[in-house]
């Protein structure tokens, strides 16, 4: 899974998901995306994600850091065009997390960040985004085994995951990370695994 530079960043997924829409999963765009999903990650609602006292600044350098790597990569995810969520992905070997559980070949890490809800909640809207989400995923033709870490507080992750097909793995404390272009505090995070659908 590689992030694409150029500008205007094209789609590397474009799903037509029941119920839902068409899918799409754009690289990220730290500069042109930064004020948007800075109104995301600093909302209450998204405080287990760790940036509610981000500045629009931070967040664009947050994301800048991310885009420079060939490990860790964001998507701008959209339904029918608006932009509805924040999707990470990432080399669990080259992550925090990898210091946490004994990494298998193949293991890709990712995050999930639903934008605020236009109207009232759709049925079926979040289990469709996910699904494409993992489609996209396992179609890279290298991921053995999708890894999640959400805050072991953060109860309707969880729950979420379980009901996606998720195995609940330990609870773990990931690591502080302190370096100049990124600090990520501690984490009490709880491990969740899925295979792909042919390996169920």
């Amino acid at each position: 899974m590689t992030s694409s530079a150029a500008s205007p960043r094209q789609p590397v997924h474009s799903q037509r998901v029941e119920g839902v829409g068409t899918v799409t999963l754009t690289p990220l765009d730290p500069a042109a995306d930064a004020a948007l999903i800075h109104s995301w990650v600093t909302e209450e609602r998204a405080r287990f994600w760790g940036m509610g006292e981000a500045s629009r600044e931070l967040v664009q350098e947050i994301y800048e850091d991310v885009d420079r790597r060939t490990t860790h990569h964001a998507f701008l995810a959209r339904r029918d065009g608006e932009p509805v969520a924040l999707f990470q992905t990432y080399d669990c070997a080259e992550d925090r997390v990898g210091e946490c559980y004994e990494v298998q070949p193949g293991d890709t890490g990712v995050h999930m960040l639903l934008g605020p809800a236009q109207g009232a909640a759709e049925r079926g809207f979040t289990a469709g985004l996910i699904g494409a989400f993992l489609a996209y995923v396992f179609s890279d033709g290298t991921t053995r085994r999708v890894v999640a870490e959400p805050d072991a507080r953060n109860e309707k992750a969880v729950a979420r995951l379980v009901r996606s097909g998720f195995v609940l793995g330990p609870e773990v404390e990931l690591p502080e990370i302190d370096l100049p272009e990124v600090h990520l505090p501690a984490k009490q995070a709880r491990l969740a695994f899925l295979s792909p659908p042919e390996a169920r």
